[in-house]
């Protein structure tokens, strides 16, 4: 883990966050344990903190799904310490409406308040980020790239609206319309721009999966990563090619080159993971982009991310649980894990007081002792 500056959630107050009434945690230590069965609240808190911390959800586009039913709206609230200096930061739903503030204090866009206070989460959901379609491994790129380089998001946006656009008038008026070379002038000086950020994302993830993957796998074979362009570097060369496909496009629904294409091919041992890699190794390769995606902001934003884990252990096959909790011993970033077993959390060796656990019982929290281990 690269040297940074320590970042801590000290308080979180969530209000109508799903099935969550109202819940205050304080002063919080480096290892939070949020146990329960199924179903009773563990994922929300875990949702509400991302939530503070990037605008967003990890578990749904649909913001106004977060907001509790019968309610009008929901907040979370965070006293954020970076360093020795803290701040208030705000989230507020009014439906899918975001409200947010820093310091009592709109902050210039959402872009500028996502990389305040990073946080990195790994739940059930991401076990297609090795497997799955490329999209979900541009989403990791592009979330690191926001801390290397933050007009990366602007370039992402202006590049799909222009996209979308093109699209539209080579179905509606043909290859010959006299506005396509403006979308495609935008979308290669957009496009180039992306792709040039996803590549240096792509370098800097590659060179943290060599170091994690084999701490959290005791693995001989080399976890290698490489980025895969689907369009250039250059913004003349991505417009003129983009001209040059106008005919095939209109008739594929899309564009053939640009970095809607792109990918983070994963080879294990020299094999592509998505054929040869097995369900325990998905697995692992995932945490161990999950805890690159950690480095790698750290390096870029100068502060340890927060790490979220979701029912991480149900995962992970036991040794390659044991040897994840070694590592998140000797991990700086503060730590907020869900499990049905808390008592299975094996948090020896850290210092008296820097674990503190609570239960879930249908949304609400309590704390408890932690429990001793088997």
């Amino acid at each position: 883990m690269p040297r940074a500056t320590s970042l801590t959630a000290h308080s979180i107050a969530l209000r109508h966050v799903r099935n969550i009434e109202t819940a205050d945690l304080v002063d919080l230590p480096g290892f939070t344990v949020l146990s329960g069965n199924n179903g009773q609240g563990k994922t929300s808190v875990l949702e509400a903190i991302y939530l503070v911390c990037t605008t967003k959800s990890f578990r749904t586009s649909k913001l106004d799904e977060l907001v509790a039913h019968g309610a009008e709206v929901a907040s979370v609230r965070a006293t954020m310490v970076e360093g020795n200096d803290p701040r208030e930061q705000v989230v507020g739903l009014r439906g899918a409406v975001r409200h947010v503030s820093v310091a009592g204090k709109r902050p210039p866009s959402l872009a500028h308040y996502a990389v305040l206070s990073p946080a990195v989460v790994f739940h059930p959901g991401e076990m297609v980020l090795s497997s799955g379609p490329a999209a979900k491994r541009r989403t990791l790129l592009d979330r690191i790239a926001l801390f290397i380089d933050p007009t990366s998001a602007d370039h992402l946006k202006r590049y799909t609206l222009a996209s979308r656009s093109r699209q539209r008038t080579l179905e509606m008026r043909g290859t010959g319309a006299p506005e396509l070379d403006g979308f495609e002038t935008i979308m290669g000086t957009h496009g180039s721009a992306l792709t040039r950020a996803r590549r240096e994302a792509s370098q800097r993830i590659a060179g943290e999966l060599e170091r994690s993957f084999p701490r959290i796998t005791a693995e001989t074979r080399t976890l290698e990563a490489r980025y895969e362009a689907g369009g250039a570097d250059e913004e003349r060369a991505l417009a003129q090619a983009l001209a040059r496909g106008r005919e095939k496009d209109r008739h594929r629904g899309s564009a053939g080159t640009g970095p809607h294409r792109d990918d983070l091919v994963l080879r294990l041992g020299g094999h592509d993971v998505r054929v040869d890699a097995s369900q325990g190794e998905h697995r692992a390769i995932t945490m161990a982009l999950k805890l690159a995606e950690l480095s790698c902001i750290a390096e870029a934003r100068g502060v340890h991310p927060l790490l979220l884990l979701d029912d991480v252990s149900s995962e992970l096959d036991l040794s390659r649980t044991a040897l994840l909790f070694e590592f998140l011993r000797d991990t700086p970033a503060q730590i907020f894990l869900t499990t049905t077993r808390p008592e299975l959390i094996d948090t020896r060796g850290l210092a008296p007081g820097a674990r503190r656990d609570f239960r879930l019982e249908k949304g609400t929290v309590r704390e408890v002792e932690t429990p001793p281990r088997p």
